[in-house]
């Protein structure tokens, strides 16, 4: 059992990678849509590849989704609409144009023009010979319009019969009018607004069921195909009815793959190439990444952001797939690489685009833009914590999006006249979604507590409360790392290093000598050394100890591991070389692992560069009456020793790199001694 729990606690790094990398495969499989895949690709307007294709079996032609739409709009036209109809509004309104009649006109004035009530009936009867409408609706004059009374249909007119209440005004004027009574045009107004009422209202629910009704007899398909029947040649092009066919064919097709007999293996078959594509991954990590390989955290951060990508694309498949480029794949590369470089960057968005050309409708021309993006992404986007960068990178990879589909139109299309602007929309949408990157990068950092640029930038501010400290407590400390970040700066920008990282790392490298400030020449401001009171071998472990203080008040104070590790390896296994030589006069027999430090040694360009210049610039101070050719041996010598003892064996530097570091030095060397050229004699 201790031996089983032993086993346990020395692999269970990599006990909990293989969980992860199940879990992952898992999750992305279950997301995918459940269907099988086509075996054949194609694409509108171009030849037909393979062999000729006969059909496999029976199949039906199924209408484009714009013939569907077409036969939608007829029947919305052609439709009917269904209004109540009340007949005793009719016989109340009479009655009431009797009464008013009466009440509005004399006796003499109806003497005088007897048939001055019947034009009233009549205009009564014209407007009432189909109804009165309660509202005014907007419908088409010639739409068939059916009359129901108690659920029964009464009548079957056009809308222009139907009346509406504030036009009938015109009927009244055109009849008065014809029979010379247009004088008591206004009179008679007045008493049909008082009792006209309507007597037709819209049925809305009759009116959409019916529609409703006559939308779902649309047949979604046109024709079929026998098994055995030439669909396409070699060479063909796919358009038109043959492009219909095919569409046809691959949504049968896909159907019958994913069948209830079928659906274990297509699931294990997904599964099998998710593995691969994740295993690929890993093996990625571990041999060029190794130290984000033995990172669980990271490793865990990793495969989160490819399946949000996964789970993204997959729900906005599901609402609306000609939405997908609204999705800004392109965050995770950006995001990749400021938590890291832009290799693994790179290597895991292409990963994550080819996991997606599983599920995307035009898997193709989606990946060729998806890629090409994440290539520019990579390219342009630097320094991301400057702000302008940001914007300027999304605009150019908007750019690059707009140019590559407008691109794979024309070629699928052969002309533009039917290319829609809503679609550059989408990418411009997916441009803005990019800046998100921002405060995910803040997010992400609080939850998987890594550091990017953003806050190596905080971090770099001299006014930081440790800073502040070091300047205090060791003031000399302090003034030479600040030289130190200049030098490895710049040493950073001239082999394409991470400059930021590398300086943050050079102004809390020696932190640790702030426990015994005194201890370290550049603090001794008195004349007086406290280790003329000390063996060798004691000064030696205070010298050594300052790593081991600085890592504990680095972790005290959170700093980033990013951060720590330049204080763990900016003197990587080397000796402390001066009470090392001073103890060995004495006692020949001294054990030089006494004088050494722990390590480990760099493991970076960035640390690596750490070392080289804090030597220099410390050693520097030794100088008396440098030149040039002074200041390029003793550059090229401190540096020699360093390749000697094998202090950069573990960093992923060229020899072409490290002589680039020591013409920096030299020059920024010369630089601080304000040494002017020596002119020959």
């Amino acid at each position: 059992m201790n031996e089983l729990v032993n086993k346990w606690y020395r692999n269970h790094a990599l006990l909990y990678k293989v969980l992860l990398f199940f879990a992952t495969t898992f999750l992305i499989v279950y997301l995918f849509p459940k269907s099988g895949k086509f075996k054949y690709n194609f694409d509108k307007g171009k030849p037909w590849q393979s062999e000729n294709l006969y059909a496999p079996f029976d199949f039906a032609i199924k209408k484009s989704t714009a013939e569907i739409e077409e036969e939608k709009s007829s029947i919305e036209s052609n439709s009917s609409i269904y209004f109540d109809l009340d007949s005793n509004i009719k016989s109340i309104v009479v009655d009431n144009y009797a009464i008013k009649f009466k009440q509005v006109f004399s006796d003499s004035i109806t003497s005088e023009n007897p048939k001055l009530y019947g034009v009233g009936t009549t205009v009564l009867e014209q407007i009432y010979n189909f109804g009165v409408l309660d509202e005014d609706y907007n419908f088409d004059p010639n739409k068939k319009s059916v009359l129901l009374e108690n659920q029964t249909q009464k009548a079957t007119v056009l809308f222009a019969d139907l009346t509406k209440v504030d036009v009938f005004s015109l009927k009244l004027e055109q009849t008065l009018n014809n029979n010379n009574l247009s004088d008591y045009s206004n009179t008679f107004k007045s008493l049909f607004f008082d009792i006209i009422r309507p007597n037709l209202s819209l049925n809305r629910t009759i009116t959409e069921t019916a529609l409703s009704e006559e939308i779902r007899r649309i047949s979604p398909t046109r024709g079929s195909i026998e098994r055995e029947t030439l669909i396409i040649s070699k060479g063909e092009l796919v358009e038109g009815n043959k492009y219909d066919i095919l569409k046809s064919l691959e949504s049968e097709y896909e159907s019958q793959v994913w069948s209830a007999s079928n659906y274990v293996w297509v699931i294990l078959a997904y599964g099998l190439l998710v593995a691969l594509t994740l295993l690929m991954l890993l093996l990625f990590l571990r041999k060029y990444r190794k130290e984000v390989f033995l990172d669980n955290t990271k490793v865990t951060f990793i495969f989160f952001n490819i399946s949000l990508m996964v789970l993204l694309t997959t729900l906005v498949i599901n609402y609306n797939s000609k939405f997908v480029y609204v999705i800004p794949l392109c965050v995770m590369p950006l995001v990749l690489k400021a938590f890291f470089d832009a290799r693994l960057g790179l290597f895991a968005h292409v990963l994550t685009v080819l996991l997606l050309g599983f599920i995307v409708p035009n898997s193709y021309e989606y990946m060729f833009l998806q890629i090409i993006a994440g290539v520019v992404t990579i390219l342009t986007v630097s320094e991301l914590y400057k702000r302008a960068n940001l914007f300027i990178s999304v605009g150019q990879i908007t750019l690059i999006y707009i140019i590559a589909y407008f691109a794979f139109f024309v070629i699928h299309e052969g002309n533009i006249i039917n290319l829609k602007l809503e679609t550059f929309g989408l990418f411009i949408l997916c441009g803005l979604a990019t800046l998100f990157v921002q405060p995910l990068i803040y997010i992400y950092e609080k939850l998987f507590g890594l550091v990017s640029d953003v806050s190596l930038l905080e971090l770099s501010d001299t006014n930081t409360k440790l800073l502040k400290e070091l300047s205090n407590k060791a003031p000399g400390t302090f003034h030479h790392s600040l030289n130190v970040a200049n030098l490895a700066e710049a040493s950073a920008n001239e082999i394409g290093a991470n400059a930021m990282l590398v300086r943050v790392g050079a102004l809390y490298h020696d932190i640790g000598k702030m426990k015994n400030p005194t201890y370290f020449t550049e603090n001794q401001s008195t004349g007086i050394n406290p280790h003329d009171e000390l063996s060798s071998k004691e000064s030696a472990r205070i010298i050594i100890d300052h790593v081991i203080d600085g890592i504990e008040i680095a972790k005290k104070n959170n700093l980033p591991d990013r951060v720590i590790d330049f204080i763990r390896t900016h003197h990587g296994t080397s000796l402390v070389y001066y009470f090392y030589s001073t103890a060995k006069t004495l006692d020949d027999s001294i054990d030089q692992n006494d004088f050494r430090y722990q390590g480990p040694r760099p493991f970076s360009k960035e640390t690596s560069i750490l070392m080289m210049c804090d030597s220099v610039e410390a050693a520097s101070k030794s100088l008396k009456e440098p030149s040039s050719t002074k200041i390029d041996k003793f550059v090229d010598s401190i540096i020699g020793k360093q390749m000697e003892s094998g202090q950069f064996l573990n960093a992923d530097i060229t020899f072409k790199e490290i002589e680039s570091i020591k013409k920096v030095l030299k020059n920024k060397l010369a630089n601080i001694f304000h040494l002017r050229i020596e002119y020959p004699e």
